[in-house]
């Protein structure tokens, strides 16, 4: 498949009389400026080997080496010519990931790889480009030259039995030599610990000598916004994996939460903040985080919710508008180290695995937020109604769900009925394709059914599955759109003169306001209603004139 480090290319594109060199150097460009990668020449999108009888013409491996090398600046490559176990032979074109310096066209264009596309850098990115380039390298550097046998021995035996007892590392690799694993997670480059070996491996003298070694705080805060609680991690004595366990370990509030019942089956506890929810919280922070930035990792609790504040920027191509579908590895061994570990989930899918644990539990999905340092993300603890919880928990069960159908589902009852342009923007996609593919089997199984069309499609959860649940009573939520038009007109009869606000508090809180203001602006285009006033101010009624 392709992603991040992999991109596969038609040989018809190079046989042709004047192939399109421009377009493969902007690929090279964009591997070169995010962690290289290798774009397989002569293998279809469909395909995992070139076809049977192909032959690489004579030259050509020279003529991309020479056109890559004319049309680009600072991109180091690898051509060779390969052949496939059926014979077939395809070109393996290995593009070197910049260090310090930033690839680009010889005309100056600038471009980075994201996911499994090439996006152009536009003007006032680069300067975050620049700034990320000596994050993406900071993990095999050696700057303190230590020895293995200068480490923390302790560590070190933890290292090896962790890798021993995971199973997400292969034998293989478990049968390594203790100086071959470390090679092989490039904690150690031959003579002396990288950056990374001194992170996980070092003493404590040496763990502080790193720039910037993480360092985190924990405050409390009561209702009025007051500190009430201050807890320090600083001293540098704690690797990543034993300062996420200590963190949870050392703070009470973690097993702070409420019981619901769950009828003739007795009682069951929700945490405030569920563990698996916590430990990806840290493992993001920890993880994500550029090394080459200054700065607290913030763990800011509320009554209401928690704030996890990360000093540095989210990777150029990642916003919080694209988080849950995009995603690159800053610290890439370190990724994998934490995934090997057991200490998160594979990249791309931490975020996924927090949202379908908050909807199950009938809360609202962590909300990322990027400021001009820093990367806030926020989780609340509130139960939205432990009815939902019973229902997600019944269905999932029953019907085996997937990790997306859960979060689709959980969307959609805990806003009982949902338009879709709702929807699409709570799972952060436009894509039909892609939003068919994260309902799944949601409405073939008749788990969620639809009414209306285009605009106007909602989703909501198939009234059988409510019955003998609190959540069967009947209410305004499902309300059809002609019959949502004459309740407001009828309301707005009564009460000339109202604002949507006022419109929305006597008609009900089931109906959310956005599909009230959308049913008012359709109103007014059918020219039913008459507006006065501008804005916030804006008042509504009927022209008692008309006919």
């Amino acid at each position: 498949m392709e992603n991040t480090k992999f991109e596969k290319k038609s040989l018809k594109l190079f046989t042709v009389k004047n192939p399109d060199w421009k377009l493969l150097a902007k690929e090279c460009i964009a591997f070169a400026n995010a962690q290289g990668g290798t774009i397989a020449i002569g293998i279809e999108d469909a395909d995992e080997d070139p076809p049977q009888h192909q032959k690489i013409p004579d030259g050509l491996e020279n003529n991309i080496r020479k056109r890559i090398t004319e049309l680009t600046i600072n991109v180091g490559i690898e051509v060779s010519k390969e052949i496939s176990a059926n014979g077939g032979e395809w070109i393996r074109l290995k593009i070197f990931p910049t260090s310090s310096t930033i690839a680009s066209t010889t005309d100056g264009q600038y471009y980075i790889r994201v996911s499994d596309q090439c996006k152009p850098v536009l003007p006032d990115e680069l300067n975050r480009l620049y700034t990320d380039k000596p994050a993406f390298i900071w993990e095999s550097k050696v700057v303190q030259k230590i020895s293995i046998q200068e480490c923390d021995e302790q560590k070190l035996n933890q290292f090896l039995l962790d890798i021993k007892n995971s199973n997400r590392v292969s034998d293989f690799i478990k049968n390594k030599s203790t100086e071959e694993l470390l090679l092989y997670y490039q904690m150690f480059d031959g003579s002396y610990l990288t950056n990374l070996g001194v992170l996980w491996l070092g003493k404590q003298m040496h763990r502080a000598r790193l720039v910037y070694a993480p360092t985190v705080q924990f405050i409390k805060f009561d209702s009025h916004g007051n500190k009430i609680k201050k807890e320090l991690w600083d001293d540098y004595s704690l690797n990543p994996k034993e300062l996420i366990e200590n963190i949870w370990q050392r703070l009470p509030e973690w097993r702070e939460g409420i019981e619901i019942s769950e009828g003739i089956f007795g009682r069951r506890t929700i945490y405030h903040y569920n563990e698996n929810v916590i430990r990806e919280l840290l493992a993001n922070a920890l993880v994500h985080r550029p090394y080459t930035t200054r700065g607290d990792i913030f763990i800011n609790l509320f009554p209401d919710r928690l704030e996890i504040h990360n000093p540095g920027l989210l990777p150029l191509g990642v916003t919080p508008q694209n988080i849950l579908h995009q995603s690159i590895r800053r610290n890439e061994h370190l990724s994998k180290l934490f995934y090997d570990l057991n200490l998160m989930e594979r990249e791309g899918s931490g975020f996924d695995k927090m949202y379908e644990i908050q909807l199950s539990e009938a809360k609202e999905p962590p909300i990322a937020e990027e400021k001009d340092d820093r990367v806030i993300v926020t989780v609340y603890n509130t139960i939205k109604d432990s009815n939902t919880v019973l229902l997600i928990e019944k269905i999932k069960h029953h019907y085996n769900l997937n990790q997306k159908e859960i979060i689709c589902l959980g969307i959609i009852a805990m806003h009982k009925n949902i338009i879709a342009t709702e929807f699409s923007r709570k799972i952060q996609s436009n894509n039909d394709k892609q939003i068919k593919n994260w309902l799944g089997r949601l409405i073939k199984y008749n788990i969620v059914l639809t009414t209306g069309k285009t605009k106007g499609l909602r989703y909501f959860v198939n009234p059988k599955l409510l019955m003998g649940t609190d959540l069967a009573k009947t209410d305004l939520s499902n309300i059809m759109e002609h019959r949502l038009q004459a309740l407001i007109l009828e309301d707005i009869e009564k009460f000339p003169r109202s604002s949507i606000k006022e419109i929305h508090d006597r008609i009900g809180k089931e109906i959310p306001i956005r599909r009230i203001r959308k049913v008012i602006y359709d109103l007014i285009k059918e020219k039913k209603l008459l507006t006065e006033g501008s804005k916030k101010f804006r008042k509504y009624f009927i022209d008692k004139n008309k006919g």
